[in-house]
């Protein structure tokens, strides 16, 4: 019988290469894992820093599009693991029959969630705060990726997860996910009460500013009295790069003992 596949789903800002240690730790454990980059990533973070040009004007849709293609082609179904942006993907796709279960963590709203801390704002002004910036790419200064994933840990350690693992990110998916509650058939949108989808994992850090644990409680909210099994786990003290930073392990450790609880 073939290994469990797990897909691990970056968010926006941070190059598909940052989940290497979520992989050896998932291959160790007996799973496949791939982590594909976002249609237009480059191989590496150098690579797509000097030239993210194939990352323009992409949105949500195009994002799914690209992973569903490549779970098309996988022998199974995988287990989906995303991050932010990547946490939202991983709903998306696992409503709609391309995986088997899905952790999603500190995940980009999805539609229907009503509230907006101040702090999250912050977190998208780079982008949000100049129009011009749906069809283009968007760099993290250090400042900027300190507020936005780094305000939980030292600044030196921030700086050095910026220096490694960030690239510039397309403006539209978060001016697509600002607008979302206001547009039909919005690319946000989840189909939260799905009846035969796989069970759902959505972790959250407390101190997280770019996804507050109020914005993660609240899409946990709309999956609730659905037939599909979602849980919820916090991990205190955690800000939104709980992923990456030097506490990853804890939240490793957590995605796979619920995997292996559920069955996978």
């Amino acid at each position: 019988m073939p290994a469990q596949p797990v897909m691990f789903i970056h968010g926006l800002w941070i190059h598909s290469s940052a989940w290497q240690p979520w992989q050896d730790l998932f291959t160790e454990a007996g799973y496949e894992t791939v982590a594909p980059g976002w249609p237009g990533d480059l191989a590496t973070v150098e690579e797509t820093r000097a030239d993210p040009s194939g990352l323009d004007d992409i949105g949500i849709e195009a994002i799914c599009r690209h992973y569903a293609g490549l779970i098309d082609a996988m022998p199974v179904k995988p287990v989906l693991v995303g991050h932010s942006f990547g946490g939202l993907i991983a709903q998306e796709l696992l409503a709609n029959g391309y995986g088997v279960a899905a952790v999603a963590i500190d995940p980009a709203p999805i539609k229907g969630v009503n509230i907006l801390p101040f702090s999250q704002l912050r977190s998208a002004l780079p982008v949000l705060g100049n129009p011009a910036n749906r069809k283009r790419t968007v760099a993290l200064t250090a400042k900027q990726f300190r507020y936005a994933f780094g305000n939980a840990i030292p600044e030196a350690e921030s700086d050095a997860l910026h220096d490694a693992w960030t690239i510039p990110g397309p403006g539209r998916p978060l001016f697509e996910d600002a607008t979302a509650n206001f547009v039909k058939g919005s690319p946000a949108t989840v189909d939260t009460h799905v009846a035969d989808r796989g069970p759902l994992l959505l972790i959250t850090g407390t101190e997280d500013h770019t996804v507050p644990r109020s914005v993660t409680a609240a899409v946990a909210k709309l999956y609730a009295g659905g037939p599909a099994v979602t849980d919820f786990q916090e991990f205190e003290g955690r800000g939104h790069s709980l992923t990456m930073d030097s506490g990853w392990r804890d939240v490793a450790d957590a995605a796979l003992a619920w995997m292996k609880e559920k069955g996978f």
